[in-house]
């Protein structure tokens, strides 16, 4: 390895180890590069900075963003809480259940798992704690299960691997539904198994089929929104683009006219949020876009790509590589950086392979969602922790369980590339052109 990119590397490592904000860890190694090693201009770094930005696809990102704070505004997180409530929750373990349900039906609006742990943990681990559940269930279940925002679509991260591939959104959108059901079985099957005889655990009756009716009807608004979402993106009614669009237009009319949980003097402060909160993603965007463009410049993607295809010569292996390398990337890394950074490395040595570049971006997903929840850095973590007034330490023997089964469903996803790609074949999202070899 050249000099040049170990003092780059040293050189953002640094900075992140002394918690600099990681935009300015990236633009200014960017900026560090570029001046030490390169006879190129920084004009080009700014006229890249700025481009970044001018992208048509981080549009679904915003929308999303605000799609996400207005249900958090208004009562549609609350009514979604009641119906997985009144399905699950007479059950041992019911209300766990329902919070693991409920984090998949967020993420199935909102996109983000930052957002997911937001709008339900800090409701949902006061709720299980009162109710009888360990702490440390608690506390596990709804640092974890927030992971299903960026897995089952839509989903930021989806969004953005899609931005620097040119993978059908649709499809990849697609992959996201069975490994997010099958992690909400697991869940829920595991909780059921850990809690069945747990006696302290304050259990409700079993609702009748009115009450359950009477709950269905109060939540049919909130329930309508992930089904118009999909509906219309999969039949194509309208595209991902306009489906964020139309989610927003859709949540606010609910909340304002329906459920009448917001004022209009509100929108303001909500809209406001959501565009400071988009403003941060896109300086992360534009950071990494400036050292992906030195990356290029260095030719580091083709240099890592011969290096790798010259010491693994099975597929098998190498995704059990990209496995641990990306594991340890979500440690340290937000999963927007690290897929603007890390995919256009990564991505060149596919093919070599024959691994399906939208399988791939399934896989990135998942891995770089459980960096959430791993120390030093995991945001979901030190939320979670706040809410429920426990240490780093704590938090971190509270999620190992379920991380084991989002472990489990990552290798399912891995490895059995048909289970992955099965969906978007059906629909049509999947053309052989984009695949690599056949399924391992």
């Amino acid at each position: 390895m050249d000099t040049s990119v170990v003092i780059v590397l040293l050189v953002l490592l640094g900075m992140m180890a002394a918690y600099v904000p990681v935009f300015m860890c990236l633009f200014f190694t960017s900026v560090v590069a570029f001046i030490a090693f390169t006879d190129l201009p920084l004009l080009l770094l700014t006229q890249t900075l700025f481009r970044s930005m001018d992208n048509f696809a981080l549009v679904v990102v915003l929308f999303f963003i605000l799609c996400g704070n207005i249900m958090t505004a208004g009562t549609i997180v609350e009514k979604l809480i009641k119906v997985t409530n009144s399905l699950v929750s007479w059950l041992p373990g019911g209300l766990g259940m329902a919070g693991c349900l409920a984090c998949g039906l967020f993420g199935a609006i909102s996109g983000s798992t930052v957002a997911t742990v937001v709008a339900l943990g800090g409701f949902m681990i006061p709720a299980l704690i009162a109710k009888g559940y360990p702490e440390n269930y608690s506390i596990g279940l709804m640092t974890t299960s927030p992971n299903l925002g960026i897995i089952i679509p839509p989903s930021i991260s989806m969004i953005l691997y899609c931005m620097i591939t040119n993978v059908s959104l649709q499809g990849l959108f697609l992959t996201g539904f069975i490994p997010g059901v099958l992690i909400m079985l697991i869940t829920c099957i595991y909780t059921y198994m850990l809690l069945r005889n747990d006696t302290k655990i304050e259990r409700i009756p079993a609702p009748d089929f009115k009450e359950v009716l009477a709950v269905l009807k109060d939540g049919f608004w909130s329930l309508m929104l992930p089904v118009i979402i999909f509906a219309g993106t999969f039949s194509g009614v309208f595209t991902a683009n306009e489906a964020a669009v139309v989610a927003c237009v859709y949540a606010f009319i609910v909340e304002i006219f329906i459920h009448k949980s917001m004022k209009l003097n509100e929108v303001k402060r909500v809209t406001i949020n959501s565009a400071v909160t988009s403003a941060t993603l896109l300086i992360i965007v534009a950071g990494a876009s400036c050292f992906g463009r030195y990356l290029t410049f260095e030719n580091i993607p083709g240099r890592v790509a011969e290096a790798v295809v010259a010491n693994i010569h099975s597929p098998i292996v190498f995704l059990m590589t990209m496995n641990l390398l990306l594991l340890i990337v979500g440690m340290f890394m937000d999963v927007i950086s690290a897929t603007l950074i890390l995919g256009p490395v990564i991505i060149p040595m596919l093919g070599t392979f024959g691994v399906d570049v939208m399988h791939f971006g399934l896989i990135m997903t998942i891995n770089l969602a459980i960096g959430y929840c791993t120390p030093p850095v995991g945001v979901s973590m030190y939320i979670t922790g706040a809410i429920a007034k426990k240490d780093i330490v704590f938090v971190t023997k509270a999620v190992i369980p379920f991380i084991i089964i989002q472990i489990t469903v990552l290798l399912l996803m891995t490895y059995f590339q048909d289970m992955v790609l099965w969906l978007p074949k059906l629909f049509g999202f999947w053309e052989a052109m984009d695949a690599g070899a056949p399924a391992l």
